[in-house]
């Protein structure tokens, strides 16, 4: 069969073109995608399953249509038959390729599963749900007093609990009369905010729970809450299904802008992995779904509309308008959640067209409105949402850093998943490298590693290894401070190998080969970059040279080392004593107002008091993005740093490097290696 056609695997983002005919399954293997079969491709165990996105993908320049793959066959109607494959999905060793196709390769369908780190941060809650439980005594009915059942019920709750001005809707009203004949005459009462009621129970009922939700752009996680004690029942986390349509968010909207009703199968996939993480977390926990009355959400603002059924279309160009910023209370129905139907739903507001709900969300977890300290918060993610201020000020700025974070686009980069580099270091003497892995306490250079990793091999490297990839090479002279790889130390180690015209470090020889390449180096500086600067021009609009704290926010932001992310010049100098993580402050966010209904009227005060500023249109923008490209930064002086870190001199430009004659460049050591 003559020809090629170009596939594009999610989540992994890898990339290549094959002879049309060729087996998806082989296409994914040759290209080192993450995807399981025990079977060797005959259709049997089923493990391979894939789903072809369909549409126009813009970013990569194709069109991905069913026909693009060969007609569902025998072999897969057969394990259909058998064992049963979801609508939409194929079995990759019998799908062939006849035409270019996005694949989405489920979690399910993934040997080494996605770890999504966004776990439940320990941290001190008034406890004031929204939901609060109400036992009454109700007068029964009497024949010479023609009461109806609600209006004797909302009797016994004023008298009882002096609640009064209560509504119940029709769901309500359905099961009321057969709940207090079960109970004789006696039932528990659940109440939304003073409001409304959301569940009637016969007799003693002392169990309510609420669902906390942060809907990312790479990962969706749920915290399944006590809602009278606020204690975490469970905690679970999934890759978002909207990667099939886009690795990062201007993608999505341009998937919407091409695809009539491409946004209805974003919220349709969205709210199904919103679902499938409540009947796990329920399940884990041991209780009825149905119990589940108060869930809270947070999400950037095209996840926030397209979470809320809305098309985002507007949010992918100036002025960037918000179909509405204000936070929400909805019934679970409306949004196809399948918890308790009468269960009411809160989204946090958004602040601006790219600063969202999450935002939000991290704002009432870190408090940066309350402090003296001047503090930046960065929730590090595909798309960056930055903070700056202190209780006199409150700034709020986006920065578009793409996926390159996580791993996406960088040629042995791969997402946090067991067999990832996680940690790595290098000698800067013999440049020779050591690393950690997810899944693993041992360095690869102290023993038991190799029997310690047999099981998940050493797979790729995931985004905290790639920033600290890059930190070391500097730190030890591989990379000079314009992020060019040295060429001319290709004589001094192997590591340092030929790349036409520019270079790479080898990681890892053998299979899978790990290395960085120039074209490695500069997607991680364009992140960077775009981070960097608009932190600093946040601090333009303040008027300050510096920051007192910093505060690294997000799953990814989590497990980064706050001295190669200064190192790299990721964030402005401070010191190091003042930049922690935060964990997944957004997600912390929405547990806080589930569990205290007053942080939702808090938040939506604040929210009014932050001041937008827009990166896109902003002159300095550009320019502060240009010097950030240096590593740490082309011109600004990081003394903080200098103080933990021997950093080499900011010398020479690389013209020479690119053939790999450049002349040698006089270098201080690191004295104290940064050590793991």
């Amino acid at each position: 069969m003559a020809g090629d056609a170009f596939v594009v695997f999610t989540p992994s983002g890898r990339r290549g073109r094959f002879a049309l005919g060729t087996p998806l399954l082989e296409a994914a293997r040759s290209l080192g995608v993450d995807i399981d079969s025990v079977c060797g491709g005959r259709g049997l165990c089923g493990r391979c399953q894939i789903t072809l996105g369909e549409g126009e993908f813009a970013k990569h320049g194709i069109v991905s249509r069913a026909a693009h793959l060969t007609a569902f066959n025998q072999v897969e109607a057969r394990y259909d038959s058998k064992k049963g494959i979801k609508p939409g999905r194929r079995l990759s060793c019998q799908a062939l390729l006849q035409g270019d196709a996005v694949i989405d390769v489920p979690p399910d369908s993934q040997v080494h599963k996605q770890v999504v780190r966004k776990r439940a941060e320990v941290r001190d809650i008034e406890i004031d749900p929204a939901i609060r439980l109400h036992y009454v005594e109700v007068a029964e009915p009497d024949m010479h007093n023609p009461t109806g059942d609600l209006e004797r019920l909302l009797a016994a709750l004023e008298e009882q609990w002096e609640l009064t001005g209560l509504e119940c809707d029709l769901r309500g009203l359905q099961g009321l009369q057969k709940a207090l004949r079960q109970g004789d005459w006696k039932v528990t009462v659940a109440v939304h905010r003073g409001q409304v009621i959301t569940a009637i129970w016969p007799g003693f009922h002392d169990r309510a729970y609420g669902l906390a939700v942060d809907v990312g752009s790479t990962t969706v996680a749920a915290h399944l809450c006590h809602l009278s004690t606020g204690e975490v029942l469970a905690s679970s986390g999934i890759m978002n299904p909207q990667i099939r349509f886009g690795e990062d968010l201007m993608s999505r909207v341009s998937y919407v802008m091409m695809n009539p009703g491409g946004d209805q199968e974003m919220t349709a996939a969205v709210r199904e992995a919103v679902n499938t993480l409540t009947e796990e977390v329920a399940q884990e926990a041991g209780i009825d779904r149905q119990e589940i009355l108060n869930a809270t959400f947070v999400g950037n603002p095209i996840m926030h509309h397209l979470l809320l059924g809305i098309d985002p279309t507007e949010l992918g160009g100036a002025p960037f308008a918000l179909a509405a910023n204000s936070g929400m209370t909805l019934w679970a129905t409306e949004l196809d959640l399948d918890i308790n139907p009468n269960a009411r739903v809160y989204v946090l507001p958004c602040i601006a067209g790219h600063v969202g709900a999450d935002t939000a969300g991290v704002i009432l977890s870190e408090s940066p409105y309350l402090a003296e300290e001047i503090t930046l918060v960065v929730d590090v993610g595909t798309n960056a949402e930055i903070l700056l201020g202190n209780k006199e000020r409150l700034l709020a700025a986006s920065s578009p850093t793409g996926p390159a974070f996580e791993g996406a686009q960088i040629s042995c980069g791969q997402r946090a998943a067991p067999g990832a580099i996680e940690r790595l270091r290098i000698d800067p003497e013999t440049l020779e490298p050591r690393y950690r892995v997810i899944g693993s306490e041992l360095w690869s250079d102290e023993a038991g590693f190799a029997e310690a990793t047999k099981k998940t091999g050493v797979t790729g490297v995931c985004g905290s290894g790639i920033i600290e990839a890059l930190a070391e090479m500097y730190l030890s002279g591989i990379l000079a401070a314009d992020g060019t790889i040295d060429g001319a130390l290709a004589a001094k180690s192997p590591r340092i190998q030929a790349e036409g015209r520019t270079f790479s470090y080898l990681i890892r020889d053998g299979e899978p080969e790990l290395r960085i390449t120039q074209n490695d180096v500069r997607a991680i500086q364009l992140a960077k970059a775009a981070l960097y600067a608009g932190a600093r021009l946040l601090m333009d609009q303040l008027g300050i040279d510096a920051v007192e704290r910093i505060v690294l926010a997000g799953a990814f932001g989590s497990h980064i080392d706050v001295k190669y992310a200064m190192v790299l010049g990721m964030i402005p100098d401070c010191d190091l004593a003042k930049v922690q993580s935060a964990g997944n402050a957004a997600g912390t966010g929405a547990r806080i107002a589930l569990l205290n209904q007053r942080a939702r009227d808090e938040i939506e005060r604040v929210i009014g008091t932050v001041e937008k500023i827009e990166t896109a249109v902003e002159p300095k923008f550009q320019a502060h993005f240009v010097e950030a490209m240096g590593i740490p930064h082309s011109t600004a002086p990081y003394p903080n740093l200098a103080k933990a870190v021997d950093l080499p001199e900011r010398e020479r430009s690389s013209a020479n490097n690119e053939t790999g004659g450049a002349g040698e460049r006089r270098r201080r050591r690191r004295r104290g290696a940064v050590e793991g």
